[in-house]
């Protein structure tokens, strides 16, 4: 079977550079093109050679419809907007779309899984890690299992250029926390404290945020009773773990029905 062509967008970026080298290094799947802005100063420079590799014979372009032409679907850690216009773009195309991108709105969620329905197999998470994601079902069943006399708190560290937060990642886990005591997320989630804030309402689940230096990701689940307390928490020590699950997901992906899913389904475990 002839292996599963994959382009990768943002190609210069940290992240597009773990994606070359996870693609490189696993069976089933080649880059069969690196994408970049126009302009950048990467377009022409072969994709291996910028990801520290030996040279691929790829070269960075800008030209993204011919990318997708000749390959199989597209691998995305971008930004909300630009992953929704790539979306239109795959699901025109009929490629597999992986979307590793954080900070989407519920509005953007939900226009992503039109979008996907009308003609692409995407496989969008708020973080890739095979790991993260098994923590995201063990929060559920431990939130569905411990009634609201504990209290949830999502507390998430990254370093100090992310931009968006909280953390998909973190969302992620709350969302999961949602599910297990079956409540809306966004009716009861408390994104920040300050002041007199008064005391903790019960049911509520919260989110803390910190940032600095280079910590790639770090996140815990805390559920707090009376005399005891339970921590799940994940710790992301290479960016590379992001990359091989994306990677996992598009051959996952590959002969799957036109459709939005999560790495709960790459999984098994939605």
């Amino acid at each position: 079977m002839a292996d599963m062509r994959l382009v990768v967008i943002g190609a210069q970026g940290r992240m597009g550079r773990a994606l070359v080298s996870a693609i490189s290094e696993q069976s089933g799947v080649t880059v069969a093109a690196a994408v970049e802005k126009e302009g950048a100063d990467s377009i022409g420079v072969d994709a291996g050679t910028l990801a520290g590799l030996t040279p691929l014979g790829v070269a960075v372009t800008s030209d993204l419809d011919a990318a997708l032409d000749a390959a199989d679907g597209l691998i995305d850690f971008t930004a909300p907007e630009a992953s929704l216009g790539f979306a239109e773009k795959t699901a025109a195309k009929g490629k597999v779309h992986i979307i590793g991108t954080t900070g989407f709105s519920p509005e953007q969620e939900e226009k992503l899984k039109e979008i996907a329905a009308s003609g692409s197999t995407m496989v969008r998470s708020g973080n890739m890690s095979l790991g993260v994601n098994l923590l995201g079902k063990l929060v559920q069943q431990a939130a569905k299992a411990l009634d609201a006399d504990f209290d949830i708190e999502v507390l998430e560290m990254h370093h100090k250029h992310k931009v968006d937060a909280p953390s998909g990642t973190a969302v992620l886990l709350g969302q999961a926390a949602a599910d297990g005591r079956e409540i809306d997320l966004h009716d009861n989630a408390v994104m920040s404290r300050e002041g007199i804030t008064g005391a903790r309402e019960r049911g509520t689940i919260g989110f803390a945020t910190l940032r600095g230096g280079s910590v790639i990701g770090e996140h815990s689940v805390i559920l707090a009773g009376e005399g005891e307390r339970i921590e799940l928490t994940h710790r992301a020590q290479d960016r590379s773990i992001f990359a091989r699950g994306a990677v996992k997901a598009a051959l996952w992906a590959k002969d799957k029905s036109v459709g939005y899913y999560t790495m709960m389904d790459v999984l098994g475990l939605s």
